[in-house]
């Protein structure tokens, strides 16, 4: 009896330690979090902003805020590049992360550097508030998602009026998921609707019925759609293993997190004039 159950336990044991390890591998090989192996650039000496929600709860109780790789893939790719990147948030301070973010199975390369990087964690900690900052001092304006934006990008008056005129001074703005909410109070050079008639991209409306995420204020398609955008998206079996982006003029879209290296390398290019 006590050998039956040692073989028992040891069986459960490396049932558990064969599902740590291959859990993470099925979920990249669906589509999170793929690898980014398109071209590269420098930008020695250039300067990224990157801007997230300060909104800290999905509904009344669930915790949430910016999706962990929305914030630190392209935070790495563009420090890689030569850039100084600087963190704000709508609120200033602390930022909310998603702890699903962090989850052994789905979190990506740049989130474990991030855990073991002790001054990005400081910028996380202390972000600057977006009143007091003056984004035409920046070359790359990127715009993280996660469920959070849902509650407070979109509905940003100093973000709207920041990201015009950051865009009226040439800047590249971009950003992935939830983040193209804060497009949408931008106006352009003529005073437009910055999104309107522009290809953009961002979470899917399908995504959003998929987790079940419905209650928030803003569905970033619906809102897009609503605003005159010519939304493009991209589907997998579920949405979230999906990957799209989209380079229109200077503004740089990703539908979701797997697109968030993807997203920063095209905005580097673009002010680069590399490439797209």
């Amino acid at each position: 009896m006590k050998k039956a159950l040692i073989i028992i336990l040891l069986v459960v044991v490396f049932l558990g330690l064969a599902a740590w390890l291959v859990l993470p591998l099925i979920v990249k090989g669906l589509g999170f979090h793929p690898d980014y192996s398109g071209k590269r650039v420098q930008f020695p000496g250039g300067t990224a902003l990157i801007i997230t929600t300060s909104h800290d709860r999905l509904g009344e109780n669930v915790p949430t805020g910016v999706f962990g790789s929305e914030m630190t893939a392209p935070y790495y790719e563009f420090l890689d590049g030569g850039m100084k990147v600087d963190v704000a948030s709508i609120q200033g301070g602390r930022i909310p992360i998603d702890p699903l973010s962090f989850k052994w199975f789905i979190k990506s390369e740049y989130d474990n550097r991030y855990l073991r990087d002790k001054l990005f964690q400081q910028k996380v900690a202390n972000s600057l508030r977006i009143d007091h900052i003056d984004f035409t001092r920046y070359d790359l304006i990127y715009l993280a998602g996660g469920w959070g934006a849902a509650y407070d990008l979109g509905t940003s008056e100093v973000l709207g009026r920041k990201i015009s005129e950051a865009y009226r001074a040439g800047r590249v703005i971009g950003g992935v998921c939830h983040g193209p909410l804060g497009l949408l109070r931008a106006r352009d050079e003529k005073g437009n609707p910055l999104v309107r008639d522009r290809r953009l991209t961002a979470v899917t409306d399908k995504q959003v019925r998929e987790l079940r995420i419905t209650g928030t204020p803003q569905h970033p398609e619906r809102e897009l759609r609503a605003a005159g955008a010519f939304f493009e998206g991209k589907t997998a079996f579920q949405d979230m293993f999906a990957n799209h982006s989209v380079v229109d003029g200077r503004l740089v879209t990703g539908q979701n997190q797997n697109a968030g290296a993807e997203v920063a390398v095209k905005m580097m290019m673009k002010a680069r004039g590399v490439g797209n």
